[in-house]
């Protein structure tokens, strides 16, 4: 994988060439649904993935499953990590649908003891808009990105073009939060595989006519991602 990584850092295809990554999500299934394309092309790229959430996802409206969500979303987390390559899980317990009101100094410091016990030397989160706006979404990669400014580290993140909010919109599926294409810093070409096995390791979330299905078909093998802090 090294031959494929160019004096400036980056794969050619304008991935960072870390040696290892740390994610920064909220909920169990946001390393799948969203960010599981890009985490197994980084892993095929020979970048070691570990991966921080900081709710168990008890506060989920969806409920494929019968039984106790904080329980079942935890086993349902670590075999989705295990599908997508990643060496290492961290669950925290913080108060999913709650994150906002969390004082920054406990979300910085999870974020910053992960950062030490993986040695990152760059992180992977969602955009700032949250993509779908929630509040949690958002206070996660806040954190994340005070973090990174502490440690110098770059914070790279998946975002989605204003036209696939705009479509989905118009499809009922209001809320979701996009960029214009000029603000969009790589275009990323994915193969889904790895992603959709860790998606169906999440049988309470991956229910029928989900939106988040949606979002993978309009997308086809494309993901676009902007750094939110440059390495």
């Amino acid at each position: 994988m090294r031959d494929e990584r160019t004096r400036s850092g980056e794969t050619g295809d304008g991935l960072p060439s870390w040696d290892t990554a740390l994610v920064v999500v909220a909920h169990p299934d946001d390393e799948s649904f969203g960010l599981g394309a890009i985490l197994s092309t980084l892993v095929a790229r020979g970048t070691a993935v570990d991966v921080l959430c900081l709710t168990r996802g008890e506060a989920s409206t969806l409920h494929g499953v019968d039984g106790d969500l904080s329980e079942i979303r935890s086993h349902e987390l670590r075999a989705a990590a295990d599908a997508l390559g990643a060496r290492d899980v961290n669950l925290r317990s913080l108060p999913d649908g709650g994150l906002a009101g969390v004082a920054e100094e406990v979300l910085d410091g999870e974020v910053d003891r992960a950062v030490a016990a993986s040695g990152a030397d760059g992180i992977v989160t969602l955009d700032s808009t949250g993509i779908s706006g929630h509040p949690d979404h958002i206070a996660a990669t806040a954190a994340a990105v005070r973090v990174a400014d502490r440690h110098d580290l770059g914070v790279l993140a998946w975002t989605v073009p204003e036209e696939l909010c705009a479509t989905l919109a118009d499809e009922g599926h209001v809320g979701f939060v996009g960029r214009p294409v000029a603000e969009i810093d790589l275009t990323l070409r994915v193969d889904r595989t790895a992603q959709r096995a860790a998606v169906d390791c999440h049988p309470s979330q991956a229910v029928p006519g989900s939106v988040l299905w949606r979002r993978l078909e309009l997308q086809g093998d494309t993901e676009h991602l902007v750094w939110l802090r440059r390495p």
